[in-house]
């Protein structure tokens, strides 16, 4: 095996590891899958490496992201809105509540109810990252221009809202 880019290449010309390459033997739904779910798991991790020095997570930033943007969702319309489960939602909120980025409250209209509430020290945490961290991102897919990405956006958007949301 060799490295070729950032494709491990087995020593049969254009296969990959994961049976992705152009030579590809797999039907395009199962490559696309693989393709995806590589390069899922490469942006995941070069994230966790920006934000491990802070004793952040890519997935904790997500929560975060959430959070923000729905206002002041329960656990269960963050876990929804991040496609994971509610055990490993309740996992990253007591994480990000040890870290002072979120509090939990309960609900005014249903006291059973908990809301999730981003703190300042969250929203002056992004605020001395974010420009540094769309930087990186945009570095990361600097190979693709901008008809490209555009296309990639439309796609994996339109793929994202045919899936199951469980």
């Amino acid at each position: 095996m060799t490295q070729s880019g950032n494709i491990l290449h087995m020593d049969v010309p254009g296969k990959s590891v994961f049976d992705i390459g152009p030579d590809s033997d797999l039907e395009p739904s199962v490559r696309a899958f693989r393709i995806l779910l590589l390069a899922g798991q490469r942006l995941h991790r070069l994230m966790d490496q920006r934000l491990r020095a802070d004793g952040l997570t890519t997935q904790q930033a997500a929560l975060l992201t959430v959070v923000t943007a729905l206002g002041q969702p329960s656990l269960s319309e963050a876990a929804d809105a991040m496609g994971t489960t509610h055990q490993n939602a309740a996992q990253l909120v007591a994480a990000l509540t040890r870290k002072e980025f979120l509090r939990v409250e309960p609900d005014p209209s249903d006291r059973r109810r908990r809301r999730l509430i981003a703190t300042e020290t969250n929203d002056q945490y992004w605020r001395g990252r974010d420009a540094a961290d769309h930087n990186a991102v945009a570095d990361w897919f600097s190979t693709l221009t901008d008809t490209e990405l555009q296309t990639l956006n439309t796609l994996v958007e339109r793929l994202l809202k045919s899936l199951p949301a469980n």
